[in-house]
């Protein structure tokens, strides 16, 4: 369904089975995810820390030692060096994700991968030894390069590795090893935390090494998608890797298919410049929305800055990281529902559910604050049961993100793109995603300030108008064979209009079906 207009799946399928090579492939390739994640949860943990503020931040350190009842908790982290350590590491990945889609689409997407672990590796030492603030942020440039890499080519290695009929599921792994590693960061910041020697935020950055060291030798053992290869030239290696992956001698269709995706990709000379055209239109605009909105959700900020927000609104040091620690596993569980319902209800129903669960949530959280702390950010003696409400309010607003937008964000951009325009696709998808990230990481605090409780009506806004795009706009993608997507396009009512008859190039298709011919040949079939 889109905009209320139901769109069929077609008849094509193709033969296979979700073997224990898919599902391998997927678990390391999703692996990806826990370096990103690991960095989500680990910056606001850290940055609530006596010994860190100490040695990096001394006066963001005197402010929160000598603030005293009756003054204004919203403005007490409060500054623009500090903000900087957070969303330096998303700017980098910004830049780095245009240089990664080179490189996913030119060596392929398993050394796009490499490269992302070994810099992501190399900022983690980094950070791990750093001794000023000039090593901090170099540990933070080269952790972001990391993920720009990372988050570039591991969904699309997934989208083309998976079985379409379980592609929403294993694509989903990539989110829940977000979640793992916001978890994982969340655990070793609480235990981290009372250090007497004040080096447990030399543990806590360091110990991203480990997700690091774990995707680069999982990549290192990985073959290349047959997509990949398809694209690269090596077309016999291609189907002798897709015969493996499916589990099954006959893959002659999806080969075809595979090839005549590639040989129409070749016609297209700069991707990047092509994905202007009318025909990717549709693409573009989710490629740019779908990550715009889901950085304005305000999960990030919730992830990020959930132990300084948390102690903003009144929580003490530890009981601000036990918080975190719990929204980090409802987030890990409610991951888990969408992994089992995606291919079941859909992409469309658990975006609308998830928005309009958020929306409500967000209501809730501001009426908290606002009621408690005004507009001059004094809330007096903060009874449990009120803790208990924003904390249960934050919960429920994780759980939806992480069963919808969150893990949706990553799946339909890198499921819906044609070959030639994928990895410049990706690369759109994840700068959007990152420029936006470092704008929320880099305004929060001043935000929070400013804005005071206003600020969680300024995303619940965005949340409303997010959810009537996704109903309007986003047509149904479950199910659909990833090189067949173009089908939802031409039957949208919106969208159709880009695929008038006018647009089809017949030489391009001889060349293809001339292609065809080759490949029917070289199969004999």
């Amino acid at each position: 369904m889109a905009g209320g207009i139901a769109i069929s799946k077609g008849d094509k399928e193709y033969p296979g089975k979700l073997t224990w090579t898919v599902l391998w492939i997927c678990m390391v390739a999703a692996t990806g995810g826990l370096i990103f994640g690991y960095d989500i949860g680990i910056s606001g943990g850290v940055t609530s820390m006596p010994s860190f503020l100490e040695k990096f931040f001394p006066h963001v350190y005197r402010r929160e030692q000598n603030h005293v009842a009756g003054t204004n908790s919203y403005c007490t982290f409060n500054d623009t060096g500090l903000t900087m350590f957070t969303s330096s590491l998303y700017l980098a990945a910004l830049v780095a994700s245009w240089c990664a889609s080179l490189v996913t689409r030119k060596l392929g997407r398993k050394a796009s991968m490499c490269l992302g672990g070994v810099l992501f590796l190399a900022g983690a030492l980094f950070n791990g030894f750093a001794q000023n603030l000039a090593m901090l942020i170099i540990g933070r440039v080269l952790l972001g390069c990391g993920v720009g890499f990372a988050n570039q080519s591991a969904p699309v290695f997934l989208s083309e590795t998976a079985p379409y009929k379980y592609r929403g599921a294993l694509n989903m792994l990539f989110q829940l090893s977000i979640t793992i590693g916001i978890l994982a960061a969340n655990l070793i910041n609480f235990f981290t935390a009372d250090m007497t020697n004040g080096n447990g935020w030399r543990i806590s950055l360091g110990c991203a090494g480990v997700p690091a060291i774990l995707f680069i030798i999982g990549s290192v053992f990985l073959e290349d998608t047959p997509n990949s290869l398809i694209e690269r030239g090596n077309n016999e290696q291609a189907l002798e890797r897709l015969k493996k992956i499916r589990g099954i001698e006959n893959v002659d269709e999806e080969y075809r298919d595979l090839v005549a995706a590639s040989t129409a990709s070749k016609e297209i000379k700069n991707p990047s410049f092509n994905l202007l055209r009318a025909k990717y239109r549709p693409h573009l605009v989710m490629v740019t929305m779908i990550p715009f909105f889901q950085q304005l959700t305000g999960m990030n900020v919730i992830m990020f800055y959930a132990p300084v927000l948390f102690k903003t609104i009144g929580f003490g040091s530890n009981a601000s990281l036990a918080s975190a620690l719990i929204t980090g596993g409802v987030n890990c569980v409610a991951t888990l529902v969408s992994i089992y319902a995606v291919d079941k209800v859909g992409r469309r129903v658990l975006f609308l559910e998830g928005g309009i669960q958020m929306l409500i949530c967000q209501i809730v959280i501001t009426i908290c604050i606002a009621v408690k702390f005004g507009v001059n950010g004094d809330p007096g003696v903060l009874p449990k049961w009120y803790a208990s409400l924003v904390v249960v309010a934050i919960c429920f607003y994780v759980a939806a993100f992480a069963w919808s937008w969150g893990p949706l964000g990553w799946l339909v951009p890198s499921e819906i793109l044609p070959l030639e325009v994928r990895s410049a696709g990706q690369s759109v998808n994840v700068s959007v995603n990152m420029i936006f990230t470092f704008f929320i990481a880099q305004l929060f605090l001043p935000m929070l300030c400013h804005m005071k409780f206003g600020l969680f009506i300024f995303f619940a806004v965005f949340v409303f108008v997010m959810t009537f795009f996704i109903y309007f706009y986003l047509p149904e993608t479950k199910g659909i064979p990833i090189e067949e997507m173009s089908r939802i396009w031409k039957a949208h009512p919106v969208w159709k209009r880009y695929y008038e008859d006018h647009d089809f190039d017949v030489e391009k298709f001889d060349r293809i079906h001339a292609a065809d011919l080759d490949i029917k040949k070289e199969l004999h079939i």
